[in-house]
C-alpha cells in the first residue's frame, strides 16, 4: 500500500525519468545478451587468413576500373536501377494514397476496432524485405520485370499508406469540421478540407521514398533484377576489386544525386515563395517525376497482360496451394524460435554499433548554421561522403567484407548492417543536430570552451531525444535487413527462409514468414513503447 502511494506522490518528471532509467538499463543487458550470443566474448572472432585478401580489396579503393567497356557497362546498369527504382516508387504512391483512405483516423472516426485491423493488414507487406518478394514473385513471375517493380511497390506501398494517413490525421482538422457541418461527406471533406494543407508533407515523403527506392532496386539486383546491384555482385563473386569499387562509386553518385535533389525540394517545401503563384521548381520537379515514370515503364517493356496471364495464375495457384497451410511440425518451430533470437541479436548489436558511430559523427556531419572555418567544411563534406558510402552499399556486400576478416556467424551479419545502418543514422543525427537551437553551444563557446566541450553539454543533451528516437526507428527496418543478410548465408530467419525456398518447401516458407511478420511486430510494439518513454 506505501508503494502504491509513492507512486502515486511522485511528481510526473520523476516518473518519467525512472522509466526512462528503467528502459535505459533494460537495453544495456539486452546489448550485452546480444554480444554474447553474437560470439563476441567466447571463441574465434578474427579470421587471421582473410586480411590479405581485405588488404587487396581496400587498396583497390585508390584504383578502380575506369575503361570505357566497363563504364558503358555501368552506365546501362544504372539506367536499370533508376528504372525500377522511379517505377517501384510510382506504384507504391498509387497503393499508399488508395491505402491511406483505408486506415486513416479521419475515415474510421470512433471505430476503433476497424481502424486496428486496417493497420494490423499492412504489417504482413511492411514485415517483409524487398528481397523476400522479390524471391517469392519470381517463382510467380519468372524473370519479368514486374518482379522488381511490385518488390519494391507492395511493402514501400503498405509503409507509405501509413505515413500518409498519419501525415493527413495531423492537420489541423477546423475546415474539415466546417465542411462536415456544411453537409458534406467524408471523402469530400477530407479532399477540399485535409488534403490541401497536407501537400506539402506528402509529396516531401514521396521524394524521400524515391531515395529509399534506389537503395532497394540495388539490393534487388544482387538477388537477379539486373542493374548496378547484379553488376556489383558478379565483380565481388570473380574477385574483381577495381569493377567492385567503379560499381560502389558509381552507387554513391546515384545516391547522391537522389539525395541532393530530395534535400532541396523539402527545403523548398519548408520554405515557400511569399507570393500566392506555383512554384516553378516543385512544378518541374512533379512533371520530371512523371517524365521519369513513363519513361522507366517503357525501358522496361512492362506490360500488364503479364501479370494476369494464365501462366501467373496456375503458377500462383500452385505456390498458393503448396505454401498453405503452413507446416507446423515441433523441430521446425523449435528451429525458427532459436533462429529468432538470432535475428534479434543480430539486430541489436547493429543498432547500437549505429548509434554508437552516429553520436561520434553528427558534430562533424552538421553543417555549421554560421561561418566557418575551410578546415571544418571540409572535414564536414569528408564525413558526409563517408557516411553516404555507407548507405549507398547493401548490407550483403558489407557482410562479404566482413567476412574477409570475421569467423563466420552471427557477428559479420550484425556489424554489416551496423555499417549500413550508421551512414542512414548518421545522416539523420546530422540533420537533427542542424536543426537544434545554436544559443547555448555558442554561449558555452563565448565564456571560453573548448570545441568538444560546447559540443558535449551545449548540443549532446538536445540531441538525444531526437537521435535516440531515430535509432528506436531504424531498429525497426534493421529486424527486416536482418533477413536480407540472412539471405545470403549471414544466420538467423533469413538463412532459414533461403534454405526452405531453395528445395521449394513452400508450407515451412509459409511459417518462416509469419515468424518474421510477428518478430517485426513484437519490435514496433517495444520499439513504440520506448519512443513514448523518452518523450
Amino acid at each position: 500500500m506505501t508503494a502504491v502511494l509513492d507512486r502515486a506522490a511522485a511528481p510526473p518528471v520523476l516518473r518519467r525519468d525512472r522509466r526512462r532509467w528503467a528502459w535505459g538499463v533494460g537495453a544495456a543487458a539486452v546489448l550485452l545478451w546480444s554480444l554474447a550470443g553474437a560470439g563476441l566474448f567466447s571463441g574465434d572472432v578474427v579470421n587471421p587468413g582473410g586480411t590479405a585478401q581485405f588488404g587487396r580489396f581496400a587498396s583497390a579503393a585508390l584504383s578502380p576500373a575506369l575503361d570505357a567497356q566497363f563504364l558503358g557497362v555501368l552506365a546501362r546498369s544504372a539506367l536499370v536501377t533508376v528504372a525500377y527504382a522511379a517505377a517501384g516508387t510510382a506504384l507504391a504512391l498509387l497503393l499508399g494514397a488508395a491505402g491511406a483512405a483505408l486506415v486513416s483516423r479521419t475515415t474510421w472516426g470512433r471505430r476503433r476496432a476497424g481502424w486496428l485491423a486496417a493497420r494490423g493488414v499492412l504489417a504482413v507487406p511492411r514485415g517483409l524485405h524487398e528481397a523476400v518478394w522479390g524471391l517469392l514473385l519470381v517463382n510467380v513471375l519468372g524473370l519479368d520485370p514486374w518482379v522488381g517493380v511490385l518488390a519494391i511497390g507492395l511493402p514501400y506501398g503498405a509503409v507509405t499508406a501509413k505515413v500518409f494517413a498519419d501525415l493527413v490525421d495531423e492537420v489541423p482538422r477546423g475546415a474539415y469540421r466546417a465542411l462536415r457541418a456544411a453537409g458534406a461527406g467524408r471523402p469530400a471533406a477530407a479532399l477540399y478540407g485535409l488534403l490541401p494543407p497536407a501537400a506539402g508533407g506528402l509529396l516531401s515523403y514521396a521524394l524521400y521514398r524515391l531515395e529509399c527506392a534506389v537503395r532497394s532496386a540495388v539490393v534487388l539486383g544482387m538477388v537477379g533484377a539486373g542493374g548496378l546491384g547484379y553488376q556489383l555482385a558478379l565483380s565481388f563473386a570473380s574477385l574483381r576489386w577495381e569493377q567492385v569499387w567503379s560499381a560502389v562509386y558509381a552507387l554513391s553518385l546515384l545516391c547522391l544525386v537522389a539525395d541532393v535533389a530530395g534535400r532541396a525540394v523539402r527545403r523548398r517545401l519548408a520554405a515557400p515563395p511569399p507570393s500566392s503563384r506555383r512554384d516553378p521548381v516543385l512544378t518541374a520537379t512533379v512533371a520530371g517525376t512523371v517524365v521519369l515514370v513513363g519513361w522507366s515503364c517503357w525501358y522496361l517493356a512492362l506490360s500488364p497482360a503479364s501479370l494476369v496471364s494464365e501462366r501467373t495464375a496456375a503458377q500462383l495457384a500452385h505456390v498458393w496451394g503448396a505454401a498453405w497451410p503452413p507446416a507446423t511440425d515441433g523441430d521446425l518451430l523449435r528451429t525458427i524460435g532459436v533462429l529468432a533470437v538470432d535475428t534479434v541479436q543480430m539486430s541489436v548489436v547493429a543498432i547500437a554499433v549505429a548509434l554508437l558511430g552516429a553520436v561520434l559523427l553528427a558534430g562533424p556531419a552538421a553543417r555549421p548554421a554560421g561561418r566557418s572555418s575551410s578546415g571544418r567544411r571540409v572535414v564536414g563534406a569528408l564525413v558526409r561522403g563517408g557516411l553516404l558510402l555507407l548507405r549507398a552499399v547493401p548490407p550483403p556486400v558489407w557482410a562479404l567484407v566482413l567476412l574477409f576478416v570475421l569467423m563466420p556467424g552471427v557477428l559479420p551479419g550484425a556489424l554489416a548492417l551496423g555499417v549500413y545502418t550508421l551512414g542512414v543514422l548518421g545522416r539523420l543525427a546530422a540533420e537533427a543536430t542542424e536543426e537544434l537551437d545554436p544559443r547555448p553551444r555558442a554561449a558555452l563557446t563565448a565564456l571560453g570552451a573548448r570545441p568538444v566541450g560546447a559540443w558535449l553539454y551545449g548540443v549532446l543533451p538536445l540531441a538525444a531525444g531526437p537521435v535516440l528516437a531515430y535509432a528506436l526507428y531504424r531498429w525497426e527496418v534493421a529486424i527486416r535487413d536482418t533477413v536480407l543478410v540472412g539471405l545470403l548465408g549471414a544466420g538467423g530467419l533469413g538463412a532459414l527462409l533461403a534454405s526452405e525456398l531453395a528445395t521449394f518447401d513452400w508450407a515451412a516458407a509459409t511459417t518462416v514468414l509469419a515468424a518474421v511478420v510477428v518478430l517485426t511486430w513484437l519490435v514496433d510494439l517495444v520499439s513504440d513503447r520506448a519512443r513514448a518513454a523518452l518523450r
